[in-house]
């Protein structure tokens, strides 16, 4: 297999606190030598755990970036023992864009991993970390949220593992975190993901959907730089004790039921907000034709007992978007 074209410009096995960048060559129209440099912090202290945290895996989704540049800025090596990654914009192309997918490339970087080194930038990007820094780590906790067309409940997810030990550490792990919602999920579409990536390499993982519509704020910033501690600190690398919130809702998302899409193109009506509890064919939102008047609208009925914990953002719908999730209590 050919070598990985991306280098740091810092060492990552070495003690103190270093910022720098990973360098992906990429000659462009404008730059002909030209190179993506994508931010990286590395701090260190003696022997223990390694904690691999990323953010703008897509690039319209803000708590991450937000958190992760907070711990780059304040964490010292004394405050730690071990060794803590941060790169807080892992899709920095995406993330200048203020867009979920590569400018460069078209690609989403969480549906084409482990990558290939000899790929697009893309592609480059998510082979390096999953080939280097990812046998790195122990632990890894990869921020999401809903970016320019979702909104979601505030939560960490555990995802359901063969390996029933595995996923045990990753639950502790989420619960550790301290979103005010805990969330077990089953993916409707794991291949390509990085957390699939991530799990089969037996590692412990944290991922989290923590709003979205393009933005962040002061509430959901503050859960993600406190769950970012809290997940440390339950490694055993950053001293001082986790802070957990009074209680963390449990919620599941066991099936593909749980999603429920568009079938018409429209203006979305919702019927529900985050949080409301909603019974079976119970309507949770209306698409009304978007050109004229008088015609009867499409209900979006529910698949499920449960709450809502996901809904379309923008006002107008496409025939095929995510209207809802619905998990179960």
């Amino acid at each position: 297999m050919n070598a990985n074209p991306i280098s740091p410009t810092i060492p990552l096995d070495g003690q103190g606190k270093t910022h720098g960048f990973l360098r992906l060559p990429y000659s462009r129209n404008d730059s002909a030598w030209g190179s993506v440099m994508i931010p990286i912090t590395v701090i260190a202290n003696g022997e223990g755990p390694t904690a691999l945290l990323t953010g703008g895996n897509h690039g319209d989704e803000y708590e991450g970036p937000i958190a992760l540049q907070q711990l780059a800025w304040e964490i010292e090596p004394s405050d730690i023992t071990g060794r803590v990654i941060i790169v807080p914009y892992m899709n920095y192309p995406a993330f200048r864009a203020a867009a979920r997918v590569s400018p460069i490339d078209h690609k989403n970087l969480n549906r084409i991993f482990p990558g290939r080194p000899d790929g697009s930038p893309s592609h480059k990007i998510a082979h390096y970390f999953a080939h280097v820094l990812v046998p790195m780590a122990d632990i890894v906790l990869d921020y999401h949220s809903g970016g320019k067309t979702l909104d979601f409940l505030p939560y960490a997810a555990a995802h359901y593992l063969e390996d029933k030990a595995q996923q045990a550490k990753c639950v502790e792990a989420v619960k550790a975190f301290g979103a005010p919602y805990t969330m077990m999920m089953l993916e409707i579409d794991a291949v390509g993901m990085f957390d699939t990536t991530v799990e089969a390499q037996g590692k412990v993982f944290v991922t989290t959907e923590l709003g979205g519509g393009g933005t962040a704020t002061a509430r959901s910033s503050e859960i993600a730089v406190r769950g970012a501690r809290n997940v440390l600190r339950h490694a055993g690398i950053l001293s001082g004790a986790v802070e957990l919130p009074e209680d963390s809702v449990m919620l599941d998302m066991p099936g593909d039921d749980c999603f429920h899409f568009a079938t018409r193109d429209g203006l979305m009506h919702p019927l529900a907000d985050l949080g409301d509890a909603v019974r079976k064919d119970q309507p949770i939102a209306r698409i009304w034709p978007p050109d004229r008047t008088g015609v009867e609208p499409v209900d979006v009925l529910a698949n499920r007992d449960g709450v809502i914990a996901a809904r379309h953002f923008p006002g107008l719908i496409q025939t095929g978007d995510c209207v809802a999730v619905i998990a179960l209590r």
